[in-house]
């Protein structure tokens, strides 16, 4: 028999923290994050972190993992999560993993083995030097289907995706393989109505703002300087666009709301893919 692992997903603002504490609360469980922005060190307000308080006294893993010049791959991740899992379990517990980050889940628990292509740093660097769109275009003129499952504006896999595809010489579908899951995942959906989830996200970002979004993206700046794990983050991005008098701060806090909601949109449109996901779990019911 397999063991047991609970998944918890959904959009963004969508109250998955919150959800995984009660629930780990419950069942005797700890979390795995699976949140690709969560393991980097210092980047707390603008990700959401959970703080201490916040996670309530239950053990949190892959949180604060690397620093953020750090390039954090999915692999990675897949190793270090399930060691974590792993020992989760030898332990007597439940393990929860929550987050939003949609390929995390997929190298988890949906058997997707990541093609063992070897980094190459001249070909990346060229490519960062451009925009989305362009990198778009070049993906799409040799994978057009590749090119059809990138998230807007996620330079980050775009590149790696052409960095496969122009290396192994074939189309993602070709280089992607699939295994059997090794454990026995019940996935838990969190949801709101759409009104009510981009109130949530609007109001978060306000919390961010007030809680010091603004000095933490200039500490970041300051010590890291223009890396790509600062930059193309939401949350940070926005920031830099008015520090650098593109706009003004005003401005900058809509932008980052209306670039929030489109995430949250593209999350849930990654995730409703799954036909396994259990919908329509509101966290404030588990705590009645």
């Amino acid at each position: 028999m397999k063991n047991k692992v609970i998944a918890v997903v959904g959009a963004t603002a969508s109250g998955k923290s919150a959800y995984a504490v009660e629930l780990a609360k419950k069942i005797n469980g700890e979390i795995v994050s699976a949140d690709s922005r969560l393991v980097y060190k210092y980047m707390d307000t603008g990700t959401a972190k959970p703080s201490l308080e916040e996670r309530q006294g239950i053990k949190h893993h892959m949180i604060d993992v690397v620093e953020p010049d750090f390039d954090y791959s999915a692999g990675l991740y897949e190793k270090e999560a399930k060691r974590c899992i792993d020992d989760i379990i030898s332990r007597g517990k439940v393990p929860i993993v929550a987050g939003g980050t949609g390929l995390y889940y997929n190298v988890l628990f949906k058997g997707y083995v990541l093609p063992k292509v070897k980094p190459d740093v001249n070909l990346r660097k060229h490519l960062e030097t451009m925009s989305f769109d362009e990198l778009y275009k070049i993906l799409k003129d040799i994978d057009p289907e590749g090119a059809n499952s990138v998230e807007r504006n996620d330079k980050k896999k775009i590149i790696r995706y052409t960095e496969i595809v122009k290396t192994t010489g074939m189309p993602l579908k070709a280089v992607f393989k699939h295994k059997e899951c090794s454990y026995d995942v019940e996935w838990i959906g969190l949801n709101y109505p759409r009104d009510v989830l981009y109130d949530r996200i609007n109001r978060r970002v306000d919390a961010m703002i007030a809680a010091g979004l603004v000095d933490e993206t200039e500490n970041l700046l300051s010590k890291y300087g223009r890396i790509p794990n600062i930059t193309d983050t939401i949350g940070y991005k926005e920031i830099i666009w008015a520090l650098d008098g593109k706009m003004t701060f005003d401005e900058a806090a809509e932008k980052l709301k209306q670039n929030s909601r489109n995430y949250a949109k593209r999350q849930l449109t990654w995730f409703r893919r799954n036909p396994e996901i259990n919908w329509n779990c509101y966290p404030d019911k588990l705590k009645k």
